[in-house]
């Protein structure tokens, strides 16, 4: 009886020592506009937090800069740029996020995170590249170029949907691409044959994911654009 107490004790303390050690990842949502404001920044938000709940791991949400200091992101595992646009930070939070991503965290670009900063190399190099035009919103194919990927495993070969399609510029071309948009299926393109809409890549000591789809309200209920990010969230927190 005595030895089979002991093991139960043995078991109860390794239980408790895992649950006490697992730490739940925790993501920042940051939706700073210095520019164009979207509309769809409240439903991003929502379906965010709803998103973090339905997976285990905490959100909070901000559209204050300040947050951007060694002391605060530290708390953070990863940082989704939420439809941010124009130049959104000083020199000290410039430093603190680039070595926030140094010591091996994570990054989220939605939408208009390409919008952002183009004075700060880094950050377009981060991002992966930067908007420069878009057309009307309308229905366009997207080709998935990349199904292993958590972002992409759940989709179709080509995935037609609605949203606000971006046009690029200074792209990093060491990104690996996950998806592409079909110039012919839609009226505005500017960039050819090759046109990538969603990629992700280890850089700078962390891990960066960015998708151009997330214009619209609609975007936040959809389930396969849902997963999509969800995907891209946990590539950035290595979950």
């Amino acid at each position: 009886m005595r030895l089979l107490h002991f093991f139960l004790l043995i078991s109860l303390s390794f239980f408790i020592s895992s649950a006490v050690t697992k730490k739940t990842k925790k993501i920042l949502v940051f939706s700073k506009t210095a520019g164009f404001r979207h509309a769809s920044i409240p439903k991003g938000k929502e379906a965010l937090l709803l998103m973090g709940k339905q997976n285990n791991f905490l959100v909070d949400t901000t559209e204050d800069a300040g947050f951007f200091t060694a002391e605060t992101l530290k708390k953070y595992d990863a940082v989704v740029f939420l439809s941010t646009t124009g130049n959104i930070f000083n020199n000290e939070q410039q430093a603190a996020f680039e070595a926030f991503i140094r010591s091996g965290k994570g990054f989220v670009g939605i939408h208009a995170a390409a919008d952002t900063e183009y004075e700060w190399p880094w950050y377009g190099k981060l991002v992966g590249a930067y908007f420069v035009s878009h057309p009307k919103q309308q229905k366009a194919k997207l080709m998935v170029t990349d199904h292993k990927h958590a972002s992409t495993k759940h989709l179709p070969h080509v995935w037609e949907r609605f949203d606000e399609w971006y046009n690029y510029k200074s792209r990093n071309n060491d990104v690996k691409v996950l998806m592409t948009i079909d110039e012919s299926s839609y009226q505005g393109g500017k960039e050819g044959a090759y046109h990538p809409m969603a990629w992700y890549h280890e850089f700078d000591g962390g891990r960066a994911f960015y998708t151009a789809l997330g214009h619209t309200d609609e975007s936040y209920k959809e389930e396969d654009f849902l997963k999509h990010v969800l995907g891209g969230i946990k590539y950035a927190l290595k979950k």
